[in-house]
């Protein structure tokens, strides 16, 4: 059974393209199903059944798994057994019954325009990790990339005389992204003081660059953005895309069309991008209940 789970990561890599962080989620959601079967005296895939993958769900449940991650694991499972049955691994999908539970989808958190201002402003520009931070954060904002998109942003990927930068999202799927002022003045402060100082005597494509002179991390990202935040004595949940979020929420209550915020994003389904509409309904209704004399 590993086998065809390792037959089915390498179409996902080689014909459908998907990222590395993609695979390893579906390596992951597979390993765990199979683990459980497995522990049930089912050695081979075509034991497998209906029951199994609805039992699979419920053991998760009671272990306490979220129900997005238990949904996350049944639309890969579900995706595997009709690889298998396309390539006439099995001759049925028993999945094929089985419904993805309907979730409600969360509203992401985002930051008011006065708590990005504060939080672009925390890093110290007159050391070079500051003006690369700075750099960061503002690519960020002004782009809406996802975190590890900004993290293998090439430095050819940036045109800062015309003011856009080219991204490989999802699926290496390419989306260009214009860029604002400040992103851009922050960046060629950055490549002009900053990144020749942390590069040194080596030589590395990627715009973003470590202390060692190479590719900054996801982690480091990660690090760098809470630090910021709570230097900026901001009290909101920080995550990753916190930023990315913001810039949704912003460019939307300001009248963008939705369509272009999704092409900006780089969602495949609009109804992802719909998700940031509800922000606005709930900045409504806090509006209406402050100053409606009957709230």
């Amino acid at each position: 059974m590993k086998e065809f789970i390792n037959t089915f990561l390498d179409y996902l890599s080689v014909e459908r393209g998907l990222a590395n962080n993609t695979i390893s989620s579906y390596r992951q959601d597979l390993n765990a199903y199979f683990d459980y079967i497995t522990g049930k005296s089912i050695n081979a895939l075509s034991q497998t059944n209906r029951n199994n993958v609805t039992d699979f769900m419920l053991f998760q449940k009671n272990k306490g798994i979220g129900a997005n991650s238990i949904a996350r694991r049944l639309a890969a499972i579900k995706s595997f057994y009709r690889f298998c049955v396309r390539e006439r691994i099995l001759n049925t999908d028993p999945t094929s019954l089985v419904e993805t539970p309907k979730l409600w989808k969360r509203i992401p958190e985002s930051l008011s325009v006065g708590e990005v201002e504060m939080l672009l402003n925390q890093p110290d520009s007159r050391h070079i990790q500051g003006l690369r931070d700075k750099a960061i954060l503002e690519t960020l904002y002004a782009s809406g990339m996802r975190v590890s998109e900004a993290v293998n942003l090439r430095q050819d990927n940036v045109n800062l005389e015309i003011g856009f930068l080219r991204c490989i999202g999802k699926g290496n799927k390419e989306r260009v992204i214009p860029l604002g002022k400040k992103a851009i003045a922050s960046i060629k402060r950055y490549l002009e003081a900053s990144r020749p100082k942390l590069l040194g005597k080596k030589t590395s494509e990627f715009l973003f660059l470590n202390r060692m002179g190479g590719k900054i991390s996801r982690q480091s990202f990660w690090k760098l953005i809470k630090k910021y935040a709570r230097s900026a004595g901001i009290k909101k949940a920080i995550k990753p895309h916190l930023l990315r979020h913001s810039f949704a929420t912003h460019l939307l209550e300001r009248g963008a069309d939705l369509r272009s915020v999704q092409e900006m994003l780089g969602h495949a389904n609009i109804s992802t991008t719909q998700i940031y509409t509800h922000v606005n309904k709930e900045r409504l209704k806090a509006i209406h209940r402050m100053y409606h004399p009957r709230p």
